[in-house]
C-alpha cells in the first residue's frame, strides 16, 4: 500500500519521484523512450529486465537504459517499509538542457553487455539524494535552474562512480532500446519465480497475446513449458550436487519448497529427496 508519493516535474515530464510504501509490492515499468536511476532508501527492490535481474538493497542504486521491467518492492530485515527516489532521463530533455551539445560520454556508444547495472554505497551519491529529498521537502525552493544543475549533476556523478564501466556503457545507450526475440526474453527467465503476467510485460504483450504466441512458438502452455524445465533442471541438480532440496526449489525458481516437492511429485510420483537418495544408492551398487 503507498503511504506516500510525491514528484517533481521539468518541461512538463516527471524528473524526480519518491515513494513510501508497505511492501510487498509489485508493478510493470515501462520505459519505451527513458532511462532511470533508482536509489533504494529503505526496503528492497528487485528489477527484472527482458533478460536480467537484479536485487537492489538500501543504499544501493540502479539505472536502467531504456526497456521494459517489472519491479518487486520487499521489506528488508531492518525495515518493514520500502522508499526510494528516482531520476528520469528523457533524450529531448536532455538535448535541451545541454543545449544540443551532449557530453561525449552520452553519445559515444560503446559495447553494451547489460541493460541495467547495479550500484553499491557512494557518499556522493547518497549527498545528492539527500539534496534531492530536500527539496521534496521544501517545494517553494524549487526552480527550473536548479532542476537543470540537479539533473547534469547527477549525470556527472554516475560518470564518475566506481562502476564506471558498466556505467558509461548504459549512459552512452540509454536510449537505444534493446533487440530481444520472444524466445530470448522466456528462456533467460527459465530458471526464475516469475509470473506469465510479468514475462507478458517484458515482451510489451498482454497476457492474452503472450500465451497465443507462446502456444505458437513452443506447441505448448507457457505454465507447462516452463514447469517441465524447472523440473529438468532440478533433476539434474539433484544427482549432481549436494545442494539440500530448499536451496534447489529456489534455483530453479519454485516459489517455496512445499511447492517444488507437490510439482516433483505429482511429475515423478516421488518426493524430491527420495529420488536423490534412490539415485545415491544406485550409484553406490
Amino acid at each position: 500500500m503507498v503511504q506516500d508519493y510525491k514528484t517533481i516535474d521539468l518541461f512538463g515530464k516527471l524528473l524526480f519521484e519518491t515513494i513510501i510504501l508497505k511492501p510487498p509490492y509489485k508493478k510493470p515499468n515501462l520505459m519505451p523512450n527513458e532511462a532511470c536511476f533508482l536509489y533504494i532508501l529503505k526496503g528492497e527492490y528487485d528489477s527484472i529486465s527482458e533478460t536480467e535481474r537484479l536485487r537492489i538493497e538500501a543504499e544501493e542504486s540502479l539505472l536502467m537504459k531504456c526497456g521494459n521491467y517489472t519491479c518487486n518492492m520487499h521489506p528488508s530485515e531492518g525495515s518493514e517499509t520500502y522508499q526510494a527516489l528516482a531520476v528520469h532521463f528523457y533524450p529531448d530533455i536532455l538535448m535541451k538542457i545541454y543545449e544540443n551539445k551532449l557530453p561525449n560520454f552520452l553519445i559515444q556508444k560503446l559495447p553494451l553487455g547489460v541493460g541495467m547495472s547495479k550500484l553499491s554505497s557512494d557518499i556522493l551519491i547518497r549527498n545528492y539524494i539527500e539534496g534531492i529529498l530536500f527539496y521534496f521537502q521544501n517545494p517553494n525552493l524549487v526552480t527550473e535552474e536548479i532542476l537543470i544543475l540537479k539533473l547534469k549533476e547527477i549525470i556527472l556523478l554516475l560518470n564518475q562512480t566506481n562502476n564506471a564501466p558498466a556505467i558509461r556503457s548504459i549512459l552512452s545507450n540509454l536510449f537505444n532500446p534493446n533487440t530481444h526475440s520472444f524466445k530470448e526474453i522466456v528462456k533467460a527467465h527459465y530458471y526464475e519465480n516469475i509470473s506469465l503476467e510479468e514475462l507478458a510485460t517484458l515482451n510489451n504483450q498482454s497476457l492474452s497475446t503472450f500465451k497465443r504466441e507462446f502456444k505458437k512458438l513452443y506447441n505448448s502452455s507457457p505454465a507447462t513449458y516452463l514447469r517441465e524445465k524447472k523440473l529438468e533442471k532440478s533433476i539434474k541438480l539433484l544427482v549432481s550436487t549436494d545442494l539440500r532440496t530448499t536451496d534447489i526449489a529456489y534455483e530453479c525458481g519454485f516459489s517455496n519448497v512445499s511447492h517444488f516437492s507437490k510439482t516433483f511429485k505429482n511429475k515423478y510420483g516421488i518426493s524430491p529427496t527420495i529420488y536423490k537418495l534412490t539415485h545415491l544408492n544406485k550409484s553406490l551398487n
